[in-house]
């Protein structure tokens, strides 16, 4: 231990200052004979009794710096770094790669296709892409027609809702909603509520007669 010399207060070894009074205290060294803690203005140590004074100075050192440095180690030299390889650009003569054209949905390619031919008058009337149900009549203030056919020839037999064309995938389904004179199927009608799946070259008879005709067509 340390004892303070203005208060006597004992004080670890090692401290640097009083714990009581905080005045510092005086620096320590170890005794060559016995490794006690000591004043190093010490002449005996209280510890063995060893006489300081016929020790070197260089001995009466303290224990820190009795420590040798540590020896550090040699620097790595890191490995040099690899050069990526240079990047070549197509000269004027290369002929890029041609883009992948996107795939067209199936649906797109039917639905920019489908169409009904009036067997009357031979005109095309292509059914309109981008829509999942068609409807098929004249000129109403409840449900406008996307396939009007109002401009055909006998069309007093048609309703003015007379007949939806739903696109499934790549499938078409006609259906009846409620028409006078009814739809017709290749010539059999086509109860209200049931629907047909059509394929190319179906015949589409709008009311009784055969009047107003379409051949489906893809």
């Amino acid at each position: 231990m340390i004892v303070c010399p203005n208060c006597n207060h004992p004080n670890p070894d090692g401290a640097v200052q009083c714990e009581s009074c905080y005045t510092p205290l005086p620096a320590t060294i170890a005794c060559p004979n016995c490794h006690t803690a000591i004043q190093a203005d010490a002449s005996f140590c209280g510890q063995c009794g060893f006489n300081l004074k016929s020790v070197s100075a260089p001995m009466l050192s303290t224990p820190e710096s009795s420590i040798p440095d540590p020896q550090l180690p040699d620097p790595v030299v890191p490995d040099p770094l690899i050069e990526p390889d240079p990047i070549v650009l197509p000269t004027q003569t290369e002929t890029p790669a041609a883009p992948i054209p996107q795939s067209t949905s199936t649906t797109q390619l039917q639905q920019s296709n489908a169409r009904l031919l009036n067997l009357q008058t031979s005109t095309v009337i292509e059914i309109p892409p981008g829509l999942f149900v068609i409807h098929i009549g004249k000129p109403n203030d409840r449900i406008p027609p996307d396939i009007d056919v109002s401009g055909f020839p006998n069309s007093e037999v048609v309703s003015r809702i007379h007949a939806d064309i739903r696109v499934e995938g790549d499938a078409y389904y006609i259906e009846d909603v409620g028409s006078s004179n009814g739809t017709y199927i290749n010539n059999s009608p086509l109860p209200m509520g049931n629907r047909h799946r059509l394929r190319a070259g179906d015949r589409i008879s709008l009311g009784k007669g055969d009047k107003v005709s379409f051949l489906f067509q893809i």
